[in-house]
This record gives C-alpha cells, sequence and structure tokens, in this order.
C-alpha cells in the first residue's frame, strides 16, 4: 500500500521510518506546503514523490492511504481535504481540536464513504491485548483503581504553547493518560473532575485529573510539558496490581500480588517504531471493505475529545479559532 504523508514535520519523519521497515507499506509520497522542505523530507527517507502542496499529492492516484501529521489545529480542514479527493485517512492524534471538529469530521467521511481513523498509536498495539488479558484472566481479582501519567520537558517547542495551534499539554501527552484508563475501565464516567497549572501563553501546563465511574472504580491520572514523569499506568485490583511501563510505548508488563511480590514480568514484541500496528490496522480494515478500525472505532474518537473539552472547560481555556 502507497502512503502520502501530509506534513513534514518530526512525528512525519517517523511515520516514513516506520513504513521504511514494513514490507506491505511503503513511503510513497509526502507533501508539505513548501516545495524545498518537501524535497528534503523526500530525500532523507527515500521517499518516490515529493509535493509542494498537500492538494497536488492528494491528486495522485497512486496514493492509497494518507496520514496526517500536522498540527491538531488543522486537522479539520486536512481531513476534509483527503476526503474530498476520496483518500482514506490515518489522523495523528489529538484527531481535532475539539468535539465539534471530530464530529463534522467524522460525519464528513461517513457521508462521503471514506475511511479515517484516529492515530493514537497505544490503542493498535499488542500491549492493550497483553494487559486486556491479565484483567480477564481474574490474576488481579475485581479491577478498582488505575493510575497513569505521562509528562515531557518540551515547553520549548513552539507548537505547544500557541494557543492557535491548540497548544498545551493536553491534547499531545494528556491524551494518552485518558486513553489509557478509557481502554482499561471503560467510559462509563459519573464525575471527571481536575486542577490545572496554565503555561504564560494561556494553553495547560500541567494537570491532575480525577475519573469516577458509575460502578465506584476511580482514576487518577496527571500530564504536563514541564518535567519528565517516570510514564508508569499501574492497574490496581483486590489481589494484586500490574504496572505498564511507559504508557506512551509500553516496554515491559509486570504483575504483583496484593503484598508486592513480582509474579511475572512480560516484554512486549519487538517493534520498528510501534507506529506500524497503525499501519496494519487501517490496511485491514480496508481491505475488509470497513470505514473505521474496530481498535479506535469512531464513538471511542467523540468520546476522548468530549472529555478533554470538558477539561478545558474546567480550566477555562478556549483555543482563538473556538
Amino acid at each position: 500500500m502507497n502512503i502520502g504523508i501530509l506534513g513534514a514535520g518530526n512525528i512525519a519523519g517517523k511515520m516514513a521510518r516506520t513504513l521504511n521497515g514494513m514490507k506491505d507499506a511503503t513511503a510513497y509520497a509526502v507533501a508539505a506546503r513548501d516545495p524545498e522542505r518537501a524535497r528534503n523530507f523526500a530525500n532523507a527517507y527515500q521517499i518516490e514523490k515529493a509535493y509542494g502542496s498537500y492538494e497536488e499529492m492528494l491528486l495522485d492516484d497512486q496514493v492509497d492511504l494518507v496520514y496526517i501529521a500536522t498540527p491538531h489545529s488543522h486537522h479539520l480542514a486536512h481531513g476534509k481535504m483527503c476526503i474530498d479527493h476520496g483518500k482514506p485517512v490515518l489522523c495523528e492524534k489529538a484527531f481535532t481540536a475539539n468535539a465539534t471538529q471530530a464530529r463534522e469530521l467524522l460525519d464528513y467521511a461517513n457521508e462521503k464513504g471514506v475511511f479515517i481513523t484516529e492515530a493514537i498509536w497505544t490503542r493498535y498495539m499488542p500491549s492493550r491485548k497483553m494487559i486486556e488479558e491479565v484483567i480477564e484472566s481474574g490474576e488481579l481479582g475485581e479491577v478498582r483503581m488505575l493510575s497513569a501519567n505521562l509528562g515531557y520537558g518540551i515547553s520549548q517547542k513552539e507548537r505547544l504553547v500557541k494557543p492557535e495551534l491548540a497548544g498545551g499539554a493536553l491534547l499531545d501527552v494528556g491524551i494518552y493518560p485518558l486513553n489509557f484508563a478509557s481502554m482499561f475501565l471503560g467510559n462509563d464516567i459519573a464525575s471527571l473532575t481536575s486542577a490545572c497549572v496554565k503555561h504564560e501563553t494561556g494553553v495547560d501546563g500541567q494537570a491532575s485529573m480525577i475519573l469516577t465511574y458509575q460502578d465506584g472504580r476511580m482514576a487518577t491520572l496527571h500530564t504536563g510539558m514541564y518535567a519528565a514523569t517516570e510514564q508508569y499506568g499501574i492497574i490496581y485490583g483486590t489481589k494484586g496490581y500490574l504496572i505498564a511501563y511507559n504508557i506512551n510505548n509500553i516496554t515491559k508488563i509486570e504483575v504483583f500480588t496484593s503484598d508486592r511480590e513480582l509474579l511475572r514480568s512480560m516484554d512486549v514484541p519487538q517493534q520498528i517504531t510501534g507506529y506500524e500496528y497503525e499501519v496494519e490496522a487501517c490496511m485491514k480494515a480496508l481491505r475488509e471493505g470497513k470505514l473505521e478500525c474496530e481498535e479506535m472505532p469512531h464513538s471511542e474518537t467523540i468520546l476522548l475529545m468530549e472529555q478533554m473539552d470538558q477539561l478545558r472547560r474546567q480550566w477555562g481555556i478556549r483555543y482563538p479559532f473556538e
């Protein structure tokens, strides 16, 4: 399958490296607003076609799937542009800047009969199934609590501090703890409370969140762009607990008894970068004639965007274009 990469930033480079290591997918084309930037990117990653505009690449009938790697603020416009050309879409997280945009883009894709999914890579990884199997085995007993965090010292990145680009920690890294909770506790949330420290530009700098579920379970999450965290995801049950190391790309899973005795340790399968799983899921869905991926259905994308909208309302944060 020929993949066209829309955008030529760092995350686009990671996808290009991934595709170069895959057998059934090829980094065929890249598009940037600057022709020279596109050519340099294509040369760096051995990509056949370089386009100086997004529209040009979308007119190439050899492009089978488009990976959108632009800022959150532009995902709606770029997603609709791809759909107008009948191109299936793998759109980088956060899917859009807010739930209203997400609904608009998903409704547009469904109306046109074009495949689209969110590139939240942790949803597609083998580690997800490994954790689900531990929970379903009853080894942890009844799951009652969860904690997860993801933080980096990345506030120097211009994209992350600009309100007009939907900046802040939440959409960029906070989405991972929220997805961790969603994958393993579900979405039957009774209340969502939080506290936030704003950056000087008005976007969220760091935040803590507490999710209380209808059945009494709880998730405690935190995220930020000022300091690196240990990035653990921990699931607590009545018989023991599980630690997932590095929730952004889980490297190891350990299961403990309630007395903190290590029962077993599981390494995840070797990978190219981890992005290959979302590409493989797209290819499978397209072969089967589906308009979404079962790993991240459209309904889940909207739910997570609604949660982040709710959090920003609590913090009094609105993007200039909202």
